[in-house]
C-alpha cells in the first residue's frame, strides 16, 4: 500500500490535522497514520466525530466498539451530540469538527460486534463487558439489540437451569481438556462445554463475516499492547476464540474483577485480528492517552508487522489510525523532531533530554558523546543543528544542571508548613517518600496529609471478611469489654483514635501479630459505630454478620452499596494514619476527604466547582501551608483519579490565592508507580539510601496492610507496589549515574550522595507554572 493511500483524510481527520502540530504520518519509520490532539478529552472528541461521520456515510454498517475506562468521553461526546444535534450550539460544534450537521446519524441501522468477554463470568454482573455494551451502547447510542452480537458467557453451550457455576466450580476453567481424556463425570461435562464453547466462536466469526465483516473498530492498547485481547504473540490471523491471557493483561483486569486472584483464573472469548482486518475498507481506530503509554504507541506505530506487536496487523488496512495525545506520542522520533524544528528556540530542557537520553542508549557518560553518537540520533543531531554551542559544551551544561537537581534534592527546607497531597492513600509513599522522611528531620517543619478520594475499590470482600473475623475474636474480650465501657469508642474521640494507631504500632515494634490485630479490631469496631451510631454496640454481633453474609456473598468487583464503600474507605483511611504514625504524627495531621466524584463507578466523575473544590479549599485555609504537593499528571497516563484530582486541586489553589498573598508558595509535583517523569521534566533529584528502600518497604507492608497481597498490582511488576517504586527510582539513578559516571558518586563528599542507589524525581513549581500545566476545571466541565 502506498504512502498516498493511507493518508487520504476524512472531513473530520483534516481538521483534526490542521489543528495539530503534526503531520498525519511520518515515514519511513512510521507506518500507521496518526492524528495527535491535546488532551484525553480532546481524544475522546475527536473519536466521537469520526465515528458519526463514519455512520452518517454508513447507516447500517458494522461496528465494533471498545469497555473499559479508554472510551469515557468518546461515549460522552456521542451521547452529548445525538441527543442534542438540532441545538445551535450543537451545530456549531458539527461545523467547526468537519461534519455536515444536516444529516443526523441514523443509529438504529447499525450491527454491532461484541469485541470481548470474560469466562467465566456471568453475564449478568454489572463489571462484564456483556453488560457494559448493553448499558453504553446498545441502550446508550439507541442501538437496535436485535441487530447486536453479543458475546453471552452465562448462556455459551450450557443446558437448560445449568451455571457457570455448577460447571466451574472454581472458577478455574482447564483448556488441556481441549486435548486429554476427561478423567471424572464433572471433567467430562467441562470437556464438552469447551468443545460448544469453541463451535460457538467458529459461528461467532462466521456470523461476522456473513455481515461483510467489521465496517468501524475503534479500541485502546492494552499495557502488553493487546488489541482486543489479542495479547502479545496472537497470531495476526486469529479469528474469534476462548484463550488464556497474560500477567500484563490479568493485572489490568485485576481492578474490573475484584482483584488478581480473580483475574489469573478468568480466561476470555475475544474475536480476532483477523477478524478486525478482514475487510480492507474497515476503518479501524486506536486510541491512547498518556506518556505512560508512549513506549507501547510507538512501538504499535512504528514496527515492523509482528505478532510480538499485535496492532502492526493494522499497518495494510488504508483506513487504519491512531488517536492519541501528545504525551502518547512522546516516544514517537519523527514527532518529536518536528517539535524541535518548529520550536523559536532549542531551550536547556531539550538539550537535556536529548542528551542524557543518547548518553543512557549508548551508555556512556555525557561529556564523552561524540559527533557520531549525535548523528545516529535524530533528536540529537536536531539539537546540534539548531544549538550554536559545541557538543561538549552542551555536554558540559546538561551534566552541570543534572548536579544542581540533585543538589536541589539535598536541600532540606525548614520553618515550612506542608500540604502533601495524594488521590489515593498510598501514593505519596510510593511517589516521594525518602524526601519527606528527610523534611520530618527538621523540627521546624509541619506536616499535613491529605487523601481526596476513599480509594474503597483497593479493598478485596476477602480482605473485610478477615478483619470483621479478628473483631469477632476480640469482641468478647475482657480487654474488649473494659475500654467499651470507659467511652474508648466514643465518637469524635481522637485521642482513643490515636491510640488505636499507637497499640498497632506497638504490634510493629514487637513483632506481634496479637497486638496488630487488637489494633486494627479497634480501629473497625470504632469505624463501625462511625458508620451505623452509638445505638450499634448492642446489636453488633447482628450487624457484623450482615456485613459478612453481603461481602461472602457478592461478586468480586461489584460495586458495593454507599455502607460498604465507606467501610472499605475506612480501612484504607486506617492505614494513612499508621503510615505516619510510624514518624509520630497524629491522626489530626491525617486527614481524608473523600471527594464525591470518587463513586466506583467504571467512568468516574468530573470534579465538580459546587461539590468537590470547596473541602480542599478548606484545608487550604486551615493549614495555609508554604508547600503543596500534588500528584501531577496532566494527561489522565495513570489512574484517571490522579488526573482528576489534580484538577480540583488546581482550582481550589487558584481560590485560596485569591484572599491569601503567598508569593512563596511552592508545588511539589509528583509522581509514582503509574507515570514517571524525564529527567528533563524534573528540577529535584531526591537521593534514595539502601536504608531508605529498606524503611519503605517495610513501612509498605506493614501499614497497607490491604495492598500487601498486591490484589490490584501493575502491570509492571507482580507483587507489592513498594518494590517497585524502588524499581523505577533505582532505574533513575542509573540512568543519571551513566551520565555523570559512577566516579562522580563514589568520590563525592557527601556519604548520602556515595549511599545513593536511587532517585525520586520532583518537579518544583510556582503556583503560575503548575496552573499553566492544568486544564481549568471550569473547561472540562463545560466540554462535557
Amino acid at each position: 500500500m502506498d504512502e498516498e493511500q493511507r493518508t487520504i483524510l476524512t472531513s473530520v481527520e483534516k481538521v483534526a490535522v490542521e489543528a495539530s502540530p503534526f503531520d498525519v504520518l511520518y515515514p519511513p519509520a512510521e507506518k500507521i497514520p496518526t492524528i495527535v490532539v491535546e488532551s484525553f478529552p480532546a481524544l475522546g472528541k475527536l473519536a466521537a466525530m469520526r465515528f458519526l461521520e463514519w455512520v452518517q456515510h454508513h447507516p447500517e454498517g458494522v461496528i465494533s466498539l471498545p469497555t473499559g475506562k479508554s472510551p469515557e468521553h468518546f461515549i460522552r461526546w456521542v451521547q452529548r451530540l445525538l441527543g442534542d444535534w438540532d441545538s445551535p450550539g450543537t451545530q456549531k460544534i458539527l461545523e467547526q469538527a468537519g461534519i455536515d450537521g444536516t444529516i443526523k446519524p441514523v443509529m438504529s441501522g447499525l450491527h454491532f460486534v461484541q469485541i470481548d468477554e470474560f469466562y467465566p463470568l456471568d453475564s449478568a454482573q454489572q463489571n462484564s463487558f456483556n453488560h457494559y455494551v448493553k448499558h453504553f451502547y446498545i441502550d446508550g447510542f439507541g442501538l437496535d439489540p436485535d441487530k447486536a452480537l453479543l458475546i453471552d458467557s452465562s448462556a455459551i453451550g450450557l443446558r437448560p437451569n445449568e451455571t457457570l457455576a455448577n460447571v466451574w466450580p472454581d472458577n478455574h476453567v482447564d483448556l488441556t481438556l481441549r486435548y486429554r481424556p476427561s478423567r471424572t463425570n464433572l471433567e467430562h461435562r467441562q470437556k464438552k462445554l469447551l468443545e460448544d464453547i469453541d463451535q460457538w466462536c467458529m459461528e461467532y466469526e462466521q456470523r461476522i463475516r456473513r455481515l461483510g465483516g467489521i465496517g468501524f473498530f475503534l479500541g485502546g492498547i492494552g499495557p502488553d499492547g493487546h488489541i482486543g485481547f489479542n495479547i502479545k504473540g496472537s497470531d495476526h490471523n486469529s479469528t474469534t476464540r476462548l484463550c488464556p491471557t497474560n500477567y500484563e493483561t490479568q493485572a489490568a483486569a485485576a481492578g474490573d474483577l475484584g482483584g488478581i486472584e480473580m483475574a489469573r483464573e478468568c480466561l476470555v472469548i475475544t474475536i480476532g485480528l483477523r477478524t478486525i482486518t478482514r475487510k480492507p475498507e474497515c476503518t479501524a481506530i486506536v486510541i491512547a492517552a498518556g506518556q505512560a503509554k508512549a513506549h507501547l504507541t510507538a512501538q504499535a506505530i512504528q514496527a515492523d508487522d509482528h505478532i510480538n506487536t499485535p496492532a502492526s496487523c493494522l499497518q495494510n488496512l488504508p483506513h487504519a489510525r491512531f488517536y492519541i495525545t501528545q504525551g502518547a506520542a512522546a516516544e514517537l522520533a519523527g514527532r518529536q523532531v518536528e517539535i524541535l524544528k518548529r520550536a523559536s528556540a532549542i531551550t536547556d530542557a531539550d538539550v537535556e533530554k536529548a542528551l542524557t537520553a543518547l548518553a543512557a542508549r549508548r551508555n556512556k557518560r555525557l561529556v564523552d558523546l561524540t559527533d557520531d553518537d549525535c548523528l545516529g540520533d535524530p533528536l540529537a543531531s536536531t539539537v546540534l543543528q539548531r544549538r550554536p554551542e559545541s557538543l561538549d559544551a552542551l555536554a558540559r551544561m546538561v551534566r552541570d544542571q543534572l548536579v544542581t537537581k540533585i543538589e536541589n534534592g539535598l536541600r532540606v527546607y525548614k520553618n515550612k508548613r506542608f500540604l502533601h497531597t495524594e488521590p489515593h492513600h498510598d501514593d505519596v509513599m510510593l511517589g516521594y517518600f525518602a524526601q519527606v522522611v528527610r523534611h520530618f528531620r527538621r523540627m521546624t517543619n509541619e506536616h499535613h496529609f491529605v487523601t481526596l478520594t476513599s480509594g474503597f475499590t483497593a479493598v478485596t470482600n476477602a480482605f473485610m471478611r478477615s478483619q470483621l473475623a479478628d473483631l469477632r475474636r476480640f469482641l468478647d474480650t475482657e480487654e474488649f469489654q473494659e475500654l467499651i465501657a470507659q467511652g474508648y469508642f466514643a465518637q469524635n474521640n481522637v485521642i482513643d483514635r490515636n491510640r488505636d494507631v499507637w497499640q498497632y504500632l506497638d504490634g510493629v515494634a514487637g513483632q506481634s501479630e496479637y497486638d496488630k490485630a487488637d489494633g486494627c479490631a479497634r480501629r473497625l469496631l470504632r469505624n463501625l459505630i462511625e458508620l451505623f451510631g452509638d445505638d450499634l454496640l448492642p446489636n453488633v454481633d447482628q450487624k457484623i454478620a450482615e456485613l459478612e453474609s453481603y461481602l461472602e456473598a457478592a461478586y468480586p468487583g461489584k460495586k458495593d452499596p454507599e455502607h460498604i464503600q465507606k467501610l472499605k474507605g475506612m480501612s484504607r483511611e486506617w492505614e494513612a494514619e499508621c503510615l505516619w504514625g510510624y514518624y509520630g504524627w497524629q491522626c489530626q495531621n491525617v486527614r481524608h476527604l473523600r471527594l464525591g466524584f470518587y463513586t466506583g463507578d467504571i467512568f468516574t466523575k468530573e470534579p465538580t466547582l459546587d461539590q468537590d473544590v470547596p473541602p480542599i479549599v478548606a484545608e487550604l485555609e486551615r493549614i495555609d501551608p508554604d508547600m503543596i504537593t500534588v500528584a501531577f499528571d496532566p494527561e489522565a497516563s495513570g489512574p484517571d483519579t490522579h488526573y482528576k484530582v489534580m484538577q480540583a486541586l488546581a482550582e481550589a489553589i487558584r481560590l485560596h490565592l485569591k484572599t491569601h498573598d503567598k508569593t512563596d508558595l511552592k508545588i511539589w509535583g509528583y509522581r509514582n508507580v503509574w507515570f514517571r517523569f524525564d529527567p528533563s521534566e524534573a528540577n529535584v533529584f531526591a537521593p534514595v539510601t539502601l536504608a531508605m528502600f529498606s524503611i519503605m518497604h517495610d513501612a509498605f507492608v506493614n501499614s497497607f496492610i490491604t495492598q500487601k497481597a498486591a490484589s490490584f498490582p501493575s502491570p509492571e511488576h507482580d507483587g507489592p507496589f513498594s518494590q517497585l517504586a524502588q524499581r523505577i527510582q533505582v532505574e533513575q539513578y542509573r540512568k543519571i549515574k551513566t551520565c555523570l559516571g559512577r566516579e562522580w558518586f563514589h568520590n563525592h563528599p557527601s556519604a548520602l550522595i556515595r549511599a545513593t542507589r536511587g532517585f525520586v524525581f520532583l518537579r518544583e513549581m510556582s503556583p503560575e507554572q503548575f496552573f499553566t500545566s492544568c486544564r481549568e476545571l471550569r473547561q472540562s466541565i463545560e466540554n462535557r
